[in-house]
């Protein structure tokens, strides 16, 4: 008995322990098919799965958002080449934010490139407050980075520092609150439609679109260094693909390294330039069938380091003799520096500008397509501020430098071979001008002895570190930062970094994150125009040559050594994972008091007698061809009357639906081609013309074009703006003048 006892116990046992083997198999089975099945979800018909075997990583969750940052198209100031005259007259193409967000679900990033032609400090800093009213401490200086396209056609005032307000006519609201808003709807519109996504990048190189425009600058450079470079630009250009979690494209981001400034300082009407026309022709591509502005795609294009790269592709030549103009300085032997200007490749600026925004938009479409490199690892970020006029860096054993106080040299106003200066000054200038420094000691006072010492060899025209009336000149607090996601790092620099410089940086950086041996394989990106703006940032090699872009390097000729000492700070603290550590630095100011707007308020609007606003001076014809052009002028108000346009428009282009005998928009003042010209004439009158340039494709039907604005009337004592709008006459456009 006791040995069956034994025996029924022993088989017990057994079952027992076969029984818990079986469920534990059980488990483990229904638990690999669940995986399996939702990898066979995510990586269905359509998706974007690596080209290797290697395992699926785990998504980030990914937003992206773009809106409108249009201001007042009308005589406020355009930034970009500091001329007074060039105020704003109407609409080529709209700005707009586009922002991206990254979370890796521990860490999140916000990059905006907006369509600015510089991020200033007191925009980045309003943006910010907006964002922490919104979202606490979610976004926030150290984790949101702000990129300017570098457009020379958008509205100023935008600054709270005096030199650029005494050039933008002050601290213009109506002007910096569309751009806060703009930007900061973006970001919103990215935040609500986040969603797991994949990231791959690629790049590529872009010939035949960038020219540097201070050759005899570069040259300056090591011959070894150099030669280890085929060009005197960097052609790369850089692309980061967005996609859901099905593969389906949501969004794109490039950088490239060129000036816009296809436009040139002729023109009046805003435009987003050549790097809004690629954004354009990429968004109109992915949202088909959508108005521009609208529609999921985002497609941003962001600069790089430009400093010293025009797109202006044929060359500098004397205007009045087609000759080429002197290699050293820049200048003509009869007109100077002003009637040296770079041209091409197209016609006019409109061409040019249509031409360099096509190939953009052409190479990183093809990126794009064949992005298959998948993004994957951690996001992180770090952020400092620094009182650039006070950066002392060991250079070697023996010799340390230091940066100065902020200053601009004698060929910062001859301005560039892309917007010549009007006054007798040359570029290559490193010696002062009697008469001009006469002027300057009486007005401005003389420069110290310290901080002229320090900028050697650049002469010194304004001090602009020394001159605090009303409010400082130039800022001394700086913003250096730098993101990560995965294997992709955004350097983001405060000024126009010239070729070199970005060269220099980006292998600086790329050492420094990759030292610890965590990260790998970086791929490092100069976002230019960054946060805050402080003008040039040159070797210092191209420094001594004092061209535009060394007399406009305004912390003096180790400014670009103390930011690679600061960016390798930031990079080395990633890689280290100790970026906790670093030190916030001296918060910049925002200032309260003493900014000022020199410009007056819109006067009342007249109109011809027995007119309305809105009212057709100059008709349409009855016939267009595809390929023609419209033109049709209305009696108008002042553009300005029009308060804020974001996600508005002066002027639609309407085809008749003979189905439903409706009008359907088919153009906005956004699309390329349209252009909305306001003329101020006598008396308080002013005049809109809608230009429509017919696309060879489109259909052929009848058509009519619409203005709206507002004018302001006095009643009695208060003014009152109304709205109003008017249209042209019934035209129809065919493949011939005659009715078929």
């Amino acid at each position: 008995m006791a040995g069956r006892k034994s025996v029924c116990c022993g088989v017990s046992a057994l079952e027992l322990t076969l029984a818990v083997l079986f469920v534990l198999m059980t488990a483990v089975s229904v638990s690999l098919i669940a995986v399996l099945a939702t990898r066979e979800t995510a990586t269905g018909p359509g998706s974007t799965p690596p080209p290797t075997s290697a395992p699926q990583h785990r998504p980030f969750l990914i937003g992206v958002g773009r809106a409108d940052c249009t201001g007042p198209p009308a005589e406020i100031p355009l930034m970009g080449y500091a001329n007074p005259q060039q105020t704003a007259a109407g609409i080529h193409t709209r700005l707009y934010s586009r922002a991206f967000i990254i979370d890796d679900g521990r860490r999140r990033v916000v990059f905006v490139t907006a369509d600015v032609g510089m991020v200033s400090q007191r925009l980045r800093l309003e943006v910010l407050q907006a964002l922490q009213v919104k979202y606490g401490d979610l976004y926030r200086q150290e984790n949101v980075v702000l990129s300017g396209t570098h457009t020379h056609c958008g509205p100023a005032g935008y600054f709270q520092y005096t030199l650029f307000m005494i050039s933008s006519k002050g601290y213009i609201k109506a002007s910096i609150e569309p751009l806060v808003n703009g930007i900061v709807k973006s970001i919103d519109i990215a935040h609500r439609h986040m969603k797991a996504g994949r990231i791959y990048r690629n790049r590529g190189q872009l010939e035949d679109s960038s020219l540097n425009r201070s050759p005899h600058s570069y040259m300056n450079n090591p011959e070894g260094e150099r030669h280890r470079y085929e060009w005197n630009t960097d052609k790369q250009v850089v692309v980061l693909k967005f996609t859901d979690s099905d593969g389906d494209g949501i969004g794109m981001l490039s950088w490239f390294a060129v000036h816009a400034v296809s436009m040139n300082y002729t023109n009046h009407m805003v435009s987003s330039d050549n790097m809004g026309y690629a954004s354009y022709l990429l968004e109109q591509d992915k949202n088909s069938g959508e108005l521009p502005g609208q529609g999921g795609f985002v497609a941003g294009f962001s600069s790089s380091n430009l400093g010293d790269v025009t797109p202006n592709t044929r060359g500098p030549h004397c205007v009045n003799t087609g000759l080429p103009c002197d290699y050293l300085n820049s200048s003509c032997p009869i007109g100077g520096t002003k009637m040296c200007q770079g041209f091409g490749p197209g016609h006019d600026m409109f061409d040019s500008t249509r031409i360099i925004g096509h190939n953009i938009y052409l190479k990183a479409k093809e990126l794009y397509a064949n992005a298959v490199e998948e993004v994957t690892g951690l996001v992180q970020f770090a952020h400092q501020w620094v009182n650039m006029t006070d950066v002392t860096v060991q250079i070697n054993e023996t010799h340390t430098v230091s940066t100065c106080k902020p200053a601009l040299g004698h060929s910062f106003a001859a301005g560039t071979t892309d917007g010549g200066g009007d006054l007798n000054f040359t570029q290559g200038a490193v010696e002062g001008d009697p008469f001009w420094d006469g002027i300057r000691d009486a007005l401005l006072g003389l420069p110290s002895n310290q901080t002229t010492e320090c900028h050697h060899p650049k002469p010194i025209l304004f001090s602009t570190g020394e001159m605090n009336w009303p409010l400082p000149w130039h800022p001394q607090i700086v913003d250096v930062q730098i993101l990560t996601i995965g294997s992709v790092a955004v350097v983001a620099v405060p000024g126009e970094i010239t070729t070199m410089s970005g060269r220099r940086l980006r292998e600086a950086v790329k050492q420094e994150l990759e030292s610890a041996g965590t990260l790998s394989d970086m791929e490092v990106v100069i976002a230019g125009l960054s946060n805050v703006y402080t003008h040039y940032i040159t070797t210092y090699e191209e420094y001594q040559v004092q061209r535009y872009e060394g007399a406009s390097t305004i912390y003096g000729p180790h400014t670009l050594s103390a930011y690679l000492h600061k960016f390798r700070g930031l990079a080395r603290a990633i890689a280290q994972d100790r970026v906790s550590e670093l030190p916030v630095g001296p918060e910049p100011p925002f200032f309260k008091n003493n900014l000022f707007n020199l410009l007056p308020a819109a006067p009342v609007d007249g109109k011809p007698e027995n007119s309305s606003f809105g009212d057709v001076l100059q008709q349409v014809y009855p016939v267009y061809r595809q390929g023609g052009v419209v033109s049709v002028t209305f009696v108008a108000g002042n553009p300005r009357h029009s308060g804020d346009i974001r996600d508005k428009t002066f002027v639609t282009v309407e085809i008749l639906d003979n189905r439903t005998n409706t009008w359907q928009v088919v153009h906005t003042d956004a699309s390329w081609e349209t252009r909305f010209h306001w003329l101020k004439g006598s008396n308080r009158r002013s005049n809109a013309t809608v230009e429509w340039s017919i696309p060879p494709t489109a259909p052929s039907g009848s058509y009519r074009i619409r203005h709206f604005g507002h004018y302001k009337q006095m009643k009695g004592l208060r003014p009152v703006i109304t709205p109003y709008e008017g249209a042209s006459d019934v035209f129809r456009v065919s493949a011939s003048f005659y009715y078929q």
